[in-house]
Protein backbone atom coordinates (compact mmCIF):
# COMPACT_ATOMS: atom_id res chain seq x y z
CA UNK A 1 0.00 0.00 0.00
CA UNK A 2 1.68 3.34 -0.94
CA UNK A 3 0.43 7.00 0.99
CA UNK A 4 1.35 10.11 -0.65
CA UNK A 5 1.48 12.97 2.16
CA UNK A 6 1.50 16.39 1.51
CA UNK A 7 0.32 18.70 4.10
CA UNK A 8 0.70 22.44 4.87
CA UNK A 9 -0.86 22.27 8.39
CA UNK A 10 1.60 19.51 10.12
CA UNK A 11 -0.06 19.03 13.08
CA UNK A 12 0.09 15.01 14.02
CA UNK A 13 1.09 13.96 10.75
CA UNK A 14 4.33 12.20 12.01
CA UNK A 15 2.62 10.64 14.49
CA UNK A 16 0.04 9.22 11.95
CA UNK A 17 2.67 8.56 9.36
CA UNK A 18 4.78 6.77 11.82
CA UNK A 19 1.42 4.22 12.55
CA UNK A 20 1.43 3.74 8.71
CA UNK A 21 4.59 2.22 8.15
CA UNK A 22 4.12 0.51 11.41
CA UNK A 23 1.27 -1.43 9.22
CA UNK A 24 3.53 -1.08 6.14
CA UNK A 25 2.48 1.24 4.29
CA UNK A 26 5.48 2.86 2.06
CA UNK A 27 5.67 7.08 2.47
CA UNK A 28 5.58 9.05 -0.45
CA UNK A 29 6.00 13.02 0.71
CA UNK A 30 7.03 16.45 -0.50
CA UNK A 31 8.91 19.31 0.26
CA UNK A 32 8.96 20.11 3.98
CA UNK A 33 6.46 17.31 4.67
CA UNK A 34 9.57 14.55 3.64
CA UNK A 35 11.83 16.58 5.26
CA UNK A 36 9.94 15.92 8.30
CA UNK A 37 9.29 12.75 8.07
CA UNK A 38 12.66 11.74 7.44
CA UNK A 39 14.21 13.90 10.42
CA UNK A 40 11.82 11.22 12.93
CA UNK A 41 13.70 8.18 11.62
CA UNK A 42 10.97 7.78 8.85
CA UNK A 43 11.66 5.75 5.29
CA UNK A 44 10.35 8.38 2.70
CA UNK A 45 10.27 8.66 -0.90
CA UNK A 46 10.19 12.29 -2.31
CA UNK A 47 8.08 13.23 -5.32
CA UNK A 48 10.55 14.10 -7.07
CA UNK A 49 12.29 10.79 -6.76
CA UNK A 50 9.28 9.00 -7.98
CA UNK A 51 8.33 11.22 -10.47
CA UNK A 52 11.81 11.52 -11.91
CA UNK A 53 11.20 15.47 -12.20
CA UNK A 54 12.70 18.06 -9.38
CA UNK A 55 10.21 20.55 -7.87
CA UNK A 56 10.38 24.03 -9.47
CA UNK A 57 9.10 27.54 -9.37
CA UNK A 58 9.75 27.90 -5.86
CA UNK A 59 7.54 24.62 -5.50
CA UNK A 60 4.95 25.54 -7.45
CA UNK A 61 5.17 22.54 -9.35
CA UNK A 62 5.86 19.73 -7.41
CA UNK A 63 2.77 17.03 -7.92
CA UNK A 64 1.30 18.27 -11.25
CA UNK A 65 2.54 14.68 -13.04
CA UNK A 66 1.25 11.69 -14.13
CA UNK A 67 3.46 9.46 -12.02
CA UNK A 68 1.26 11.08 -9.41
CA UNK A 69 -2.19 11.73 -11.01
CA UNK A 70 -2.30 8.37 -13.14
CA UNK A 71 -1.78 6.61 -9.29
CA UNK A 72 -4.59 8.49 -7.96
CA UNK A 73 -6.85 7.89 -11.34
CA UNK A 74 -6.07 4.36 -12.28
CA UNK A 75 -9.10 2.35 -11.55
CA UNK A 76 -8.45 -1.13 -10.54
CA UNK A 77 -11.17 -2.76 -11.59
CA UNK A 78 -10.51 -1.73 -15.29
CA UNK A 79 -7.27 -4.07 -17.36
CA UNK A 80 -6.64 -0.99 -19.65
CA UNK A 81 -5.65 1.28 -16.60
CA UNK A 82 -3.64 -1.39 -14.50
CA UNK A 83 -1.61 -2.23 -18.26
CA UNK A 84 -0.88 1.27 -18.54
CA UNK A 85 0.52 2.09 -14.95
CA UNK A 86 2.79 -0.96 -15.67
CA UNK A 87 3.58 0.31 -19.11
CA UNK A 88 4.53 3.48 -18.22
CA UNK A 89 6.23 2.48 -14.72
CA UNK A 90 3.91 4.12 -12.59
CA UNK A 91 2.76 2.91 -8.99
CA UNK A 92 -0.40 3.41 -7.80
CA UNK A 93 -1.16 5.40 -4.43
CA UNK A 94 -3.91 4.04 -2.15
CA UNK A 95 -4.37 6.64 0.31
CA UNK A 96 -3.76 10.21 -0.05
CA UNK A 97 -3.46 12.76 2.86
CA UNK A 98 -3.34 16.28 2.21
CA UNK A 99 -4.67 19.63 3.71
CA UNK A 100 -4.23 23.10 1.77
CA UNK A 101 -2.23 25.90 1.96
CA UNK A 102 -3.90 28.18 4.46
CA UNK A 103 -6.20 30.71 2.34
CA UNK A 104 -8.91 31.30 4.76
CA UNK A 105 -6.54 32.31 7.28
CA UNK A 106 -4.27 34.60 5.23
CA UNK A 107 -6.74 36.27 4.18
CA UNK A 108 -8.53 37.10 7.22
CA UNK A 109 -4.78 38.47 8.98
CA UNK A 110 -5.50 41.90 8.70
CA UNK A 111 -1.93 43.09 7.55
CA UNK A 112 -2.99 40.78 4.26
CA UNK A 113 -2.28 41.97 0.82
CA UNK A 114 -3.09 40.47 -2.75
CA UNK A 115 0.34 39.30 -3.14
CA UNK A 116 -0.03 36.88 0.21
CA UNK A 117 -3.39 35.89 -0.71
CA UNK A 118 -2.78 35.05 -4.44
CA UNK A 119 1.00 32.91 -2.77
CA UNK A 120 -1.45 30.65 -0.99
CA UNK A 121 -4.01 29.70 -3.03
CA UNK A 122 -2.92 25.92 -3.49
CA UNK A 123 -2.86 23.70 -6.79
CA UNK A 124 -1.32 20.75 -6.72
CA UNK A 125 -2.81 19.83 -3.56
CA UNK A 126 -6.67 20.51 -4.78
CA UNK A 127 -5.71 18.49 -7.82
CA UNK A 128 -4.36 15.80 -6.34
CA UNK A 129 -7.90 15.68 -3.71
CA UNK A 130 -9.92 15.55 -7.05
CA UNK A 131 -8.25 12.99 -8.56
CA UNK A 132 -8.46 10.55 -5.54
CA UNK A 133 -11.68 11.22 -4.35
CA UNK A 134 -13.27 10.88 -7.78
CA UNK A 135 -11.06 7.57 -7.86
CA UNK A 136 -12.49 6.93 -4.05
CA UNK A 137 -13.45 2.99 -4.56
CA UNK A 138 -9.69 2.77 -4.88
CA UNK A 139 -8.13 5.79 -2.89
CA UNK A 140 -8.92 6.72 0.15
CA UNK A 141 -8.30 10.49 0.82
CA UNK A 142 -7.80 12.92 4.28
CA UNK A 143 -8.15 15.87 3.99
CA UNK A 144 -8.43 16.76 7.53
CA UNK A 145 -6.06 15.76 11.35
CA UNK A 146 -9.53 14.51 12.60
CA UNK A 147 -9.72 11.93 10.33
CA UNK A 148 -6.45 10.57 11.24
CA UNK A 149 -7.87 8.44 14.45
CA UNK A 150 -10.36 6.59 12.45
CA UNK A 151 -8.66 5.95 9.49
CA UNK A 152 -5.92 4.56 11.30
CA UNK A 153 -8.40 2.71 13.60
CA UNK A 154 -10.22 0.83 10.12
CA UNK A 155 -6.66 0.17 8.76
CA UNK A 156 -5.70 -1.61 11.61
CA UNK A 157 -8.82 -3.87 11.70
CA UNK A 158 -8.55 -4.89 8.38
CA UNK A 159 -9.04 -2.23 5.78
CA UNK A 160 -10.98 0.82 4.96
CA UNK A 161 -14.73 0.32 4.15
CA UNK A 162 -16.22 1.59 0.73
CA UNK A 163 -18.17 3.20 3.20
CA UNK A 164 -15.53 5.58 5.03
CA UNK A 165 -13.59 6.10 1.27
CA UNK A 166 -17.03 7.09 -0.06
CA UNK A 167 -17.52 9.53 3.22
CA UNK A 168 -13.95 10.70 2.80
CA UNK A 169 -14.60 11.66 -0.50
CA UNK A 170 -17.81 13.27 0.49
CA UNK A 171 -15.84 15.44 2.78
CA UNK A 172 -12.99 16.21 0.05
CA UNK A 173 -14.92 17.53 -2.31
CA UNK A 174 -16.72 19.64 0.58
CA UNK A 175 -13.16 20.80 1.76
CA UNK A 176 -12.38 21.98 -2.01
CA UNK A 177 -15.70 23.63 -2.94
CA UNK A 178 -15.42 25.54 0.33
CA UNK A 179 -11.60 26.20 -0.64
CA UNK A 180 -12.71 27.40 -3.92
CA UNK A 181 -15.12 29.57 -2.77
CA UNK A 182 -13.37 31.05 -0.40
CA UNK A 183 -10.72 32.20 -2.98
CA UNK A 184 -14.05 33.61 -5.03
CA UNK A 185 -15.35 35.72 -2.58
CA UNK A 186 -11.99 37.44 -1.94
CA UNK A 187 -10.93 37.77 -5.17
CA UNK A 188 -14.30 38.74 -6.31
CA UNK A 189 -14.07 41.37 -3.81
CA UNK A 190 -11.52 43.58 -5.52
CA UNK A 191 -12.63 46.73 -8.01
CA UNK A 192 -11.00 47.77 -11.18
CA UNK A 193 -8.91 50.46 -8.68
CA UNK A 194 -7.87 47.61 -6.47
CA UNK A 195 -10.50 48.52 -3.38
CA UNK A 196 -12.16 46.20 -1.81
CA UNK A 197 -16.00 45.84 -1.36
CA UNK A 198 -17.78 44.37 1.48
CA UNK A 199 -20.19 42.44 -1.30
CA UNK A 200 -17.86 39.97 -3.58
CA UNK A 201 -19.03 40.18 -7.43
CA UNK A 202 -19.73 36.44 -6.66
CA UNK A 203 -21.07 35.50 -3.33
CA UNK A 204 -20.47 31.63 -2.36
CA UNK A 205 -22.64 30.81 0.66
CA UNK A 206 -21.16 27.93 2.39
CA UNK A 207 -23.32 26.04 5.33
CA UNK A 208 -23.44 22.60 6.85
CA UNK A 209 -26.39 21.08 7.26
CA UNK A 210 -27.16 20.15 10.98
CA UNK A 211 -29.98 18.21 10.99
CA UNK A 212 -33.23 17.34 8.59
CA UNK A 213 -36.64 18.79 10.40
CA UNK A 214 -40.02 17.14 10.03
CA UNK A 215 -41.11 19.96 8.23
CA UNK A 216 -40.91 24.14 7.36
CA UNK A 217 -43.15 26.42 8.40
CA UNK A 218 -45.92 24.06 7.24
CA UNK A 219 -46.58 20.11 7.31
CA UNK A 220 -46.86 20.11 3.14
CA UNK A 221 -43.26 22.58 3.35
CA UNK A 222 -39.80 19.95 3.80
CA UNK A 223 -37.04 21.65 5.78
CA UNK A 224 -33.32 21.49 7.31
CA UNK A 225 -31.43 23.60 9.59
CA UNK A 226 -27.78 24.62 8.32
CA UNK A 227 -25.13 26.59 10.28
CA UNK A 228 -22.52 28.74 8.79
CA UNK A 229 -18.93 27.24 7.89
CA UNK A 230 -17.36 29.41 10.68
CA UNK A 231 -20.26 30.39 13.45
CA UNK A 232 -20.15 33.22 15.70
CA UNK A 233 -19.58 32.21 19.08
CA UNK A 234 -22.55 31.95 21.36
CA UNK A 235 -24.89 31.87 18.61
CA UNK A 236 -28.19 29.89 18.42
CA UNK A 237 -26.37 27.13 15.77
CA UNK A 238 -23.65 26.04 18.87
CA UNK A 239 -26.98 25.21 21.20
CA UNK A 240 -26.91 22.09 23.27
CA UNK A 241 -30.00 20.55 23.50
CA UNK A 242 -30.50 19.12 27.12
CA UNK A 243 -34.20 17.82 27.56
CA UNK A 244 -37.30 17.82 25.33
CA UNK A 245 -38.43 16.77 21.38
CA UNK A 246 -36.80 17.57 18.07
CA UNK A 247 -36.99 21.62 17.07
CA UNK A 248 -39.36 22.44 14.88
CA UNK A 249 -38.54 24.89 11.63
CA UNK A 250 -40.90 27.52 13.50
CA UNK A 251 -38.67 26.37 17.09
CA UNK A 252 -35.41 27.75 15.22
CA UNK A 253 -36.94 30.71 13.88
CA UNK A 254 -38.13 32.26 17.16
CA UNK A 255 -35.78 31.05 19.43
CA UNK A 256 -33.13 32.98 17.10
CA UNK A 257 -35.15 36.04 17.86
CA UNK A 258 -35.15 35.42 21.40
CA UNK A 259 -32.10 34.43 21.45
CA UNK A 260 -30.48 37.64 19.50
CA UNK A 261 -32.65 39.67 22.25
CA UNK A 262 -31.74 38.58 25.04
CA UNK A 263 -28.34 38.38 24.57
CA UNK A 264 -28.08 42.23 24.08
CA UNK A 265 -28.54 43.07 27.30
CA UNK A 266 -25.62 43.09 29.52
CA UNK A 267 -27.91 42.89 32.92
CA UNK A 268 -29.88 39.85 33.82
CA UNK A 269 -32.84 39.97 30.89
CA UNK A 270 -35.51 37.95 30.53
CA UNK A 271 -37.72 38.02 26.41
CA UNK A 272 -40.58 36.09 25.74
CA UNK A 273 -40.87 35.36 22.04
CA UNK A 274 -44.38 34.20 20.48
CA UNK A 275 -44.40 34.32 16.12
CA UNK A 276 -41.30 35.95 16.06
CA UNK A 277 -42.18 39.27 18.06
CA UNK A 278 -40.58 39.84 22.05
CA UNK A 279 -44.08 39.85 23.37
CA UNK A 280 -42.37 40.63 26.46
CA UNK A 281 -38.91 41.82 27.76
CA UNK A 282 -37.69 42.32 31.09
CA UNK A 283 -34.63 43.12 33.04
CA UNK A 284 -34.14 42.37 36.91
CA UNK A 285 -31.41 41.73 39.61
CA UNK A 286 -32.05 37.81 39.01
CA UNK A 287 -33.79 35.29 36.53
CA UNK A 288 -36.41 34.87 38.39
CA UNK A 289 -37.64 38.43 38.49
CA UNK A 290 -37.09 39.62 34.92
CA UNK A 291 -38.91 36.28 33.75
CA UNK A 292 -42.76 37.69 36.50
CA UNK A 293 -41.85 40.83 34.84
CA UNK A 294 -41.44 39.68 31.47
CA UNK A 295 -44.51 37.66 31.62
CA UNK A 296 -46.49 40.13 32.82
CA UNK A 297 -46.51 42.10 29.93
CA UNK A 298 -48.76 39.29 27.64
CA UNK A 299 -50.05 36.58 29.64
CA UNK A 300 -52.11 35.64 26.61
CA UNK A 301 -49.15 35.98 23.99
CA UNK A 302 -46.53 34.17 26.05
CA UNK A 303 -48.90 30.65 26.12
CA UNK A 304 -46.94 28.35 24.18
CA UNK A 305 -43.93 31.06 23.72
CA UNK A 306 -39.87 30.71 23.66
CA UNK A 307 -38.44 32.02 26.44
CA UNK A 308 -34.87 33.00 26.93
CA UNK A 309 -32.39 33.93 29.91
CA UNK A 310 -29.10 35.54 29.51
CA UNK A 311 -28.30 34.17 32.87
CA UNK A 312 -27.73 30.69 34.29
CA UNK A 313 -31.17 29.67 35.16
CA UNK A 314 -31.82 28.69 38.69
CA UNK A 315 -34.40 26.47 40.35
CA UNK A 316 -36.86 29.39 41.53
CA UNK A 317 -37.20 30.56 37.98
CA UNK A 318 -37.63 26.90 36.75
CA UNK A 319 -40.65 26.47 38.67
CA UNK A 320 -42.22 29.89 37.91
CA UNK A 321 -41.32 28.71 34.20
CA UNK A 322 -42.75 25.72 34.36
CA UNK A 323 -46.09 26.32 35.75
CA UNK A 324 -46.82 27.66 31.76
CA UNK A 325 -46.85 26.08 28.54
CA UNK A 326 -43.48 27.04 26.86
CA UNK A 327 -42.16 25.49 23.57
CA UNK A 328 -38.64 26.59 24.25
CA UNK A 329 -36.52 27.71 26.92
CA UNK A 330 -32.80 28.93 26.31
CA UNK A 331 -30.22 29.72 28.94
CA UNK A 332 -26.36 30.33 29.03
CA UNK A 333 -26.57 27.54 31.21
CA UNK A 334 -29.33 25.54 34.11
CA UNK A 335 -28.42 24.25 37.19
CA UNK A 336 -29.11 20.45 38.19
CA UNK A 337 -32.23 21.58 40.22
CA UNK A 338 -33.44 23.69 37.13
CA UNK A 339 -33.41 20.64 34.79
CA UNK A 340 -34.89 18.45 37.33
CA UNK A 341 -38.00 20.78 37.00
CA UNK A 342 -38.71 19.88 34.00
CA UNK A 343 -37.58 16.33 34.13
CA UNK A 344 -41.08 15.35 33.72
CA UNK A 345 -42.21 17.80 31.07
CA UNK A 346 -41.34 15.82 27.84
CA UNK A 347 -42.33 18.13 25.18
CA UNK A 348 -40.48 21.24 26.65
CA UNK A 349 -37.38 21.54 24.50
CA UNK A 350 -34.16 23.19 26.83
CA UNK A 351 -30.91 24.46 24.92
CA UNK A 352 -28.30 25.37 26.88
CA UNK A 353 -25.95 27.97 24.73
CA UNK A 354 -23.00 28.96 26.04
CA UNK A 355 -21.60 32.32 26.21
CA UNK A 356 -18.45 33.52 25.60
CA UNK A 357 -15.88 34.70 28.13
CA UNK A 358 -16.34 38.28 27.25
CA UNK A 359 -20.08 38.68 27.60
CA UNK A 360 -21.29 41.55 29.88
CA UNK A 361 -17.94 42.59 30.86
CA UNK A 362 -17.16 46.05 30.25
CA UNK A 363 -16.07 46.98 27.22
CA UNK A 364 -17.36 44.44 24.98
CA UNK A 365 -19.66 46.53 23.03
CA UNK A 366 -16.16 47.94 21.45
CA UNK A 367 -15.53 44.44 19.71
CA UNK A 368 -16.29 43.50 16.33
CA UNK A 369 -19.27 41.97 15.37
CA UNK A 370 -18.26 38.86 14.70
CA UNK A 371 -16.54 39.17 18.38
CA UNK A 372 -19.83 39.62 19.79
CA UNK A 373 -21.30 36.68 18.28
CA UNK A 374 -23.19 38.37 15.60
CA UNK A 375 -24.08 37.46 12.43
CA UNK A 376 -22.19 39.94 10.02
CA UNK A 377 -23.91 40.29 6.89
CA UNK A 378 -28.00 38.84 6.77
CA UNK A 379 -29.30 37.13 3.58
CA UNK A 380 -33.20 37.18 2.08
CA UNK A 381 -34.40 34.87 -0.11
CA UNK A 382 -36.36 36.76 -3.10
CA UNK A 383 -37.51 34.91 -6.09
CA UNK A 384 -34.56 33.68 -8.24
CA UNK A 385 -32.05 36.14 -5.92
CA UNK A 386 -30.77 37.02 -2.99
CA UNK A 387 -30.64 40.07 -1.03
CA UNK A 388 -27.72 40.64 1.16
CA UNK A 389 -26.79 43.24 3.41
CA UNK A 390 -24.79 44.24 6.84
CA UNK A 391 -26.25 43.57 9.87
CA UNK A 392 -28.37 45.36 11.59
CA UNK A 393 -25.91 45.35 14.95
CA UNK A 394 -26.13 49.46 15.43
CA UNK A 395 -25.71 49.87 19.22
CA UNK A 396 -26.65 53.36 20.61
CA UNK A 397 -25.12 54.84 23.61
CA UNK A 398 -27.20 57.88 25.63
CA UNK A 399 -24.62 60.51 23.97
CA UNK A 400 -25.74 60.48 20.98
CA UNK A 401 -29.63 61.17 21.44
CA UNK A 402 -30.57 64.30 20.49
CA UNK A 403 -33.46 65.96 22.96
CA UNK A 404 -35.56 67.92 19.60
CA UNK A 405 -38.07 68.43 22.64
CA UNK A 406 -38.77 71.67 25.08
CA UNK A 407 -38.76 69.38 27.97
CA UNK A 408 -36.09 67.38 28.85
CA UNK A 409 -35.80 63.63 30.08
CA UNK A 410 -35.08 62.73 33.07
CA UNK A 411 -32.39 60.35 33.54
CA UNK A 412 -34.58 57.19 34.61
CA UNK A 413 -36.47 58.78 31.58
CA UNK A 414 -33.39 58.29 29.49
CA UNK A 415 -32.50 54.85 30.38
CA UNK A 416 -36.27 53.44 29.78
CA UNK A 417 -35.91 55.46 26.33
CA UNK A 418 -32.87 53.41 25.41
CA UNK A 419 -34.63 50.19 26.53
CA UNK A 420 -37.27 50.41 24.88
CA UNK A 421 -35.41 51.25 21.64
CA UNK A 422 -33.31 48.33 22.14
CA UNK A 423 -36.52 46.40 22.54
CA UNK A 424 -38.02 47.63 19.62
CA UNK A 425 -35.22 46.66 17.02
CA UNK A 426 -36.19 43.24 17.56
CA UNK A 427 -40.10 43.67 16.62
CA UNK A 428 -41.29 43.27 13.71
CA UNK A 429 -41.89 46.46 11.68
CA UNK A 430 -44.07 48.61 12.05
CA UNK A 431 -42.89 48.27 15.65
CA UNK A 432 -44.67 50.69 18.70
CA UNK A 433 -43.40 49.56 22.32
CA UNK A 434 -44.19 51.16 25.49
CA UNK A 435 -41.50 50.78 28.43
CA UNK A 436 -41.57 51.14 32.29
CA UNK A 437 -38.89 50.50 34.44
CA UNK A 438 -37.05 47.91 32.33
CA UNK A 439 -39.56 46.47 31.54
CA UNK A 440 -42.08 46.34 28.56
CA UNK A 441 -45.71 47.24 29.09
CA UNK A 442 -47.15 47.64 25.27
CA UNK A 443 -45.62 46.07 21.95
CA UNK A 444 -47.55 46.30 19.22
CA UNK A 445 -46.11 44.48 16.18
CA UNK A 446 -45.77 44.08 12.11
CA UNK A 447 -48.67 46.59 11.41
CA UNK A 448 -48.80 48.26 7.95
CA UNK A 449 -50.00 51.35 9.95
CA UNK A 450 -47.80 52.73 12.68
CA UNK A 451 -51.31 53.85 14.44
CA UNK A 452 -52.33 50.42 14.65
CA UNK A 453 -49.65 49.23 16.37
CA UNK A 454 -49.57 51.94 18.49
CA UNK A 455 -53.36 50.85 19.69
CA UNK A 456 -52.20 47.67 19.54
CA UNK A 457 -49.48 48.23 22.22
CA UNK A 458 -52.20 50.01 23.96
CA UNK A 459 -55.01 47.02 23.63
CA UNK A 460 -52.06 44.34 25.01
CA UNK A 461 -51.89 46.73 28.17
CA UNK A 462 -55.54 46.49 29.19
CA UNK A 463 -55.33 42.85 28.11
CA UNK A 464 -52.12 42.43 30.64
CA UNK A 465 -54.49 45.07 33.11
CA UNK A 466 -50.97 47.60 32.84
CA UNK A 467 -51.22 51.24 32.82
CA UNK A 468 -49.22 52.93 30.53
CA UNK A 469 -49.45 56.31 32.32
CA UNK A 470 -45.66 57.18 32.73
CA UNK A 471 -43.97 55.16 29.97
CA UNK A 472 -41.52 55.48 27.60
CA UNK A 473 -42.30 54.23 23.61
CA UNK A 474 -40.40 53.80 21.05
CA UNK A 475 -40.64 53.54 17.46
CA UNK A 476 -38.13 52.05 15.09
CA UNK A 477 -39.09 54.42 12.85
CA UNK A 478 -40.29 58.15 12.23
CA UNK A 479 -43.60 59.13 12.91
CA UNK A 480 -44.59 60.82 9.64
CA UNK A 481 -47.88 62.51 11.06
CA UNK A 482 -48.21 63.95 14.51
CA UNK A 483 -50.93 61.22 14.69
CA UNK A 484 -49.24 58.81 15.48
CA UNK A 485 -47.38 60.48 18.40
CA UNK A 486 -51.16 61.28 20.11
CA UNK A 487 -52.33 58.03 20.19
CA UNK A 488 -49.27 57.42 22.45
CA UNK A 489 -49.75 60.21 24.33
CA UNK A 490 -53.32 59.69 24.79
CA UNK A 491 -52.38 56.16 26.29
CA UNK A 492 -49.94 57.56 28.43
CA UNK A 493 -46.14 58.03 27.18
CA UNK A 494 -44.51 60.85 28.64
CA UNK A 495 -41.36 60.28 26.35
CA UNK A 496 -40.62 59.17 23.11
CA UNK A 497 -37.56 57.79 21.18
CA UNK A 498 -37.64 57.82 17.01
CA UNK A 499 -35.34 58.24 14.49
CA UNK A 500 -36.35 61.39 13.64
CA UNK A 501 -35.47 62.23 9.58
CA UNK A 502 -39.37 63.33 8.52
CA UNK A 503 -40.13 65.94 6.25
CA UNK A 504 -42.79 66.64 9.23
CA UNK A 505 -40.47 66.52 11.73
CA UNK A 506 -41.21 70.11 12.97
CA UNK A 507 -44.45 69.42 13.44
CA UNK A 508 -44.14 66.27 15.20
CA UNK A 509 -41.65 68.34 17.72
CA UNK A 510 -44.01 70.80 17.95
CA UNK A 511 -47.12 68.52 18.98
CA UNK A 512 -44.27 67.01 21.28
CA UNK A 513 -43.69 70.25 22.80
CA UNK A 514 -47.40 70.91 22.74
CA UNK A 515 -48.52 67.66 24.56
CA UNK A 516 -45.50 68.20 27.10
CA UNK A 517 -43.29 64.82 26.66
CA UNK A 518 -40.12 64.57 26.09
CA UNK A 519 -38.58 63.48 22.78
CA UNK A 520 -35.64 62.02 21.47
CA UNK A 521 -34.13 61.44 18.37
CA UNK A 522 -31.80 58.78 17.37
CA UNK A 523 -31.01 59.01 13.98
CA UNK A 524 -31.13 55.43 13.10
CA UNK A 525 -33.81 53.14 12.16
CA UNK A 526 -34.42 49.70 12.86
CA UNK A 527 -37.01 48.12 9.98
CA UNK A 528 -37.19 44.46 10.62
CA UNK A 529 -39.19 42.84 7.53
Amino acid sequence: MNALISVSDKSGIVEFAQALHALGVRLISTGGTAKLLADHGLPVTEVAQLTDFPEMLDGRVKTLHPKVHGGLLARRDLPQHMAALKRHGIATIDLLVVNLYPFEATVASPGCTLEDAIENIDIGGPAMVRSGAKNWKDVAVVTDASQYEPVLSELKAGGLSETTRFALAVAAFNRISNYDAAISDYLSGFGQDGSRSLFPGQANGRFVKLQDLRYGENPHQQAAFYRDLHPAPGSLVSAKQLHGKELSYNNIADADAAWECVKSFSEPACVIVKHANPCGVALAADPLQAYTRAFQTDPTSAFGGIIAFNRTLDAVAAQAVSRQFVEVLMAPDFTPEALEVFKSKVNVRILQIAMPAWYGKAGSAQRSDWDNGRNAIDLKRVGSGLLMQTADNRELTLGELRVVSKLQPSAQQLQDLLFAWKVAKYVKSNAIVFCRDGMTVGVGAGQMSRLDSARNAGIKAQHANLSLAGTAVASDAFFPFRDGLDVVVDAGATCVIQPGGSMRDPEVIAAADERGVAMVFTGVRHFRH
